[in-house]
């Protein structure tokens, strides 16, 4: 199965949008594949503000985010693995997710393969 973190992200972003607030994103800036203006980054954190007035060509996809945007108004191409976002949320009211970094990262290895299948079992509740 493909991993549900990305599907999450893309339903509450638009679930934002829809309701006229301001989708954040909070990424781990300290990630290998992130391309991010390292200026911005606090405690190896950065918010990036996701609304369609303030970036370009947003692309939600499975395994990376990437947009256009500008900081201190020069433009820049951001990419961050979907692994390295840590939250989504509305700017106004602090509503949206956050995601546990310990389960994106085993959402991508799969189980060894030989690794026998466990019998199911079942036991009286009482």
């Amino acid at each position: 199965m493909t991993p549900l973190k990305p599907y999450l992200i893309r339903s509450i972003y638009e679930w934002i949008i829809d309701n006229d607030l301001t989708p954040y994103l909070l990424v781990d800036a300290e990630n290998s594949r992130a391309i991010l203006p390292q200026q911005f980054v606090q405690d190896g954190k950065l918010v990036l503000n996701v609304r369609p007035e303030a970036i370009q060509g947003l692309s939600l996809g499975n395994e990376e985010i990437q947009f256009n945007a500008r900081f201190s108004g020069k433009p820049m191409h951001i990419v961050t693995p979907v692994a390295a976002v840590m939250a989504i949320y509305a700017k106004e009211n602090g509503k949206g997710m956050i995601f546990d970094q310990e389960d994106s990262e085993s959402d991508e290895t799969p189980p060894p393969e030989n690794t026998p299948p466990r019998k199911p079992t079942l036991r009286v509740v009482k």
